[in-house]
């Protein structure tokens, strides 16, 4: 009798795993389908975490995907991917059980970067917020009315929490070492847009602030954060919006070029072994995935956007049903929204690199605008405050490398503010920006 084929296993039951298996078997794949997840959740949508479930206007539970198409699949969830052996084709979980594959795509995402537990990450108090379960605990301490809620990282995550919780009316401290909120995505010139919010808001920003330690009570629970001046903000709840660390762990034997940055890929979405050689029977995607990206000349990337996560799952899994010959590069304009302070804001491109920054459409000063970044005369990215109507032609002009900034005749187009984004903190700060240059259209 002949065995049954391994088929394909999927490992990351998330967003990308999920849209990743849906595009197999709308590809036509009919044989055995696996996916892996190590939550115990079928797969569920992050973005309204540090939002509607914060905010209690959502269950926890409430979040789970749909699932577009029948999967015909059979779910391993709970129990993480451990290790990787390519010789053999087999991927080992933590529950000691091994799964063959013919193919493989990794799909596992990243996980919140935890605060050390030898300065105090292991108190009782402290929370990160990436799945599910951490939306649920942290929801559940926040009803608790805690008197002094420091969020440590002035990120996406960081400042939709602070928006959150000032709705709530808790207290709240934003601690950051860079001179704006979210200097690294936007730079400090629009950064000062978000900290002029907070500041509206009721919430207390500390920018410049190196949080060194926690410490806590008798009892093991947080108390209070010690900075690196010697001070110290007091803390019943804390926040680490750190960011996050790819889930490439499980890799770390299996000589493929993975490291806490990623799993670099190669155009077609298929994983790089360590001789830089791409593996014909892995591929990544989503957050996991670090791959060249066309459109900013091959630069390596890893894209931690709902978006991404959909398009690159799909775009392996035609890969992984196509032929050597038939391996099509995946192009991606990345793009992503958040919402905070009742602003919907919307980007596209990658800020990353610009020298310049124009503000096109509206002004700062009214919190609805649209500006565009640039970098060596070439239009590379697009931010809307609450003024998205103009981003799709944007998106097009970014797409064909147009000049910065590109549309210059705009009938609702009064005036253009240009200056330096501020990514280096040595360059602009959120207090003290350089001068702008202001000149009608």
């Amino acid at each position: 009798m002949t065995p049954e084929p391994a088929g394909i296993v999927v490992v990351g039951a998330s967003l990308a795993g999920l849209r990743g298996a849906e595009a197999l078997r709308r590809g036509g794949y009919d044989g055995p389908l696996t996916l892996v997840g190590a939550e115990p959740h079928r797969p569920y949508d992050r973005p309204p975490l540090s939002k509607h479930v914060l905010a209690g206007a959502l269950e926890a539970d409430a979040t789970r995907l749909p699932e577009l198409t029948s999967l015909r699949a059979r779910w391993r969830l709970g129990s993480a991917a451990v290790a990787l052996d390519r010789a053999a084709r087999t991927v080992r979980l933590a529950d000691g059980s091994v799964l063959a594959y013919d193919k493989l795509l990794v799909a596992t995402g990243a996980q919140a970067r935890p605060w050390p537990a030898e300065t105090g990450g292991d108190l009782a108090g402290i929370h990160t917020l990436r799945g599910r379960d951490d939306a649920r605990t942290l929801r559940t301490a926040l009803v608790a009315g805690p008197r002094h809620v420091l969020i440590v990282g002035a990120g996406l995550i960081g400042c939709e929490a602070a928006s959150c919780l000032r709705d709530l009316g808790l207290p709240v401290t934003l601690a950051d070492p860079h001179p704006a909120p979210l200097a690294n995505s936007f730079g400090t010139f629009v950064g000062g847009v978000i900290a002029g919010c907070l500041r509206d808001a009721g919430a207390v920003f500390r920018p410049g602030t190196q949080v060194k330690a926690f410490e806590g009570d008798a009892a093991g629970r947080v108390v209070r954060a010690r900075l690196a001046d010697g001070s110290a903000l007091e803390a019943d709840l804390v926040i680490a919006a750190l960011g996050a660390v790819r889930a490439t762990g499980w890799l770390r034997r299996a000589d493929l070029m993975a490291d806490p940055g990623g799993l670099t890929c190669d155009a077609a979405c298929r994983a790089r072994a360590a001789d830089g050689t791409a593996c014909p029977d892995i591929y990544a995607a989503g957050d996991v995935a670090r791959w060249p990206i066309p459109l900013y000349e091959g630069r390596l990337v890893c894209v931690e956007h709902w978006g991404n996560a959909v398009e690159q799952a799909s775009h392996a899994a035609r890969n992984m049903l196509a032929g050597p010959g038939d391996q099509r590069p995946y192009t991606h304009l990345p793009a992503f929204w958040s919402s905070q302070f009742g602003i919907n804001i919307k980007l596209v491109g990658l800020t990353a690199g610009a020298d310049s920054v124009a503000v096109v459409q509206g002004s700062r000063a009214s919190r609805r605008f649209l500006a565009v970044y640039g970098q060596a005369g070439r239009s590379i990215a697009a931010l809307s405050f609450d003024q998205a109507r103009w981003l799709p032609a944007y998106a097009g002009a970014i797409l064909a490398g147009a000049a910065f900034p590109p549309i210059l005749d705009a009938t609702d187009q009064p005036r253009i503010e240009r200056a330096d984004p501020g990514f280096s903190p040595s360059r602009a700060s959120a207090s003290a920006p350089r001068p702008v240059e202001v000149f009608h259209a």
